[in-house]
């Protein structure tokens, strides 16, 4: 038997304040009687690049190959705005809050994946997208109420935040959700 592969990815561990827990808290209530799995306040995280299922011989060579995504890379301000939904009307999957466009992290997350690709991590076809995954959607009851409530916060200001770093993380499924195991920080 082999080792277990482990699920990889690179993020920016956000620490939510008042005025993103308000609206976090605000939209779990509202949306309390439909069927959405809300990701955990220690576990919200922005993705800079998934990496997914991997031997753990190759932690090293991902560990190393990430210590030189820093080049270049100065501390930043991470502006959180916005909540939106991924999926259509009619079937809505996920609920986000939003990344205001940032050249110093669209710098970070390009050297994430140029470094990785170096250790043959593929990058990704679609285009960087910036997002916090707030909620995944099981069910939604009423969609009419849904898009309207969703509609009163398509621009709100939720949060500035201070970025020095980024991290890579193990995730490990469990039956009561995933936990999350930095394996590596770094630090510009």
């Amino acid at each position: 038997m082999g080792m277990e592969n482990m699920r990889l990815f690179v993020a920016i561990k956000i620490d939510p304040q008042e005025q993103f827990l308000n609206t976090y808290g605000f939209l779990k209530q509202a949306l309390d009687f439909n069927i959405i799995k809300w990701v955990e306040l220690q576990n919200i995280h922005l993705t800079l690049k998934f990496i997914g299922d991997t031997l753990p011989d190759e932690v090293p060579q991902i560990i190393e190959a990430l210590s030189e995504a820093c080049e270049g890379i100065s501390p930043f301000q991470l502006e959180i705005a916005n909540t939106g939904v991924f999926g259509s009307n009619y079937n809505p999957k996920v609920i986000w809050f939003g990344i205001t466009p940032n050249a110093m992290l669209s710098s970070l997350a390009q050297n994430v994946s140029s470094k990785l690709e170096t250790v043959g991590i593929l990058g990704d076809r679609q285009n960087f997208v910036p997002h916090l995954t707030i909620g995944r959607i099981r069910e939604i009851k009423d969609k009419k109420y849904f898009q309207q409530l969703m509609g009163r916060f398509n621009e709100v200001e939720l949060q500035s935040q201070a970025v020095t770093g980024f991290t890579l993380y193990e995730s490990i499924l469990k039956r009561e959700g995933p936990q999350y195991n930095e394996l590596e920080t770094y630090h510009f």
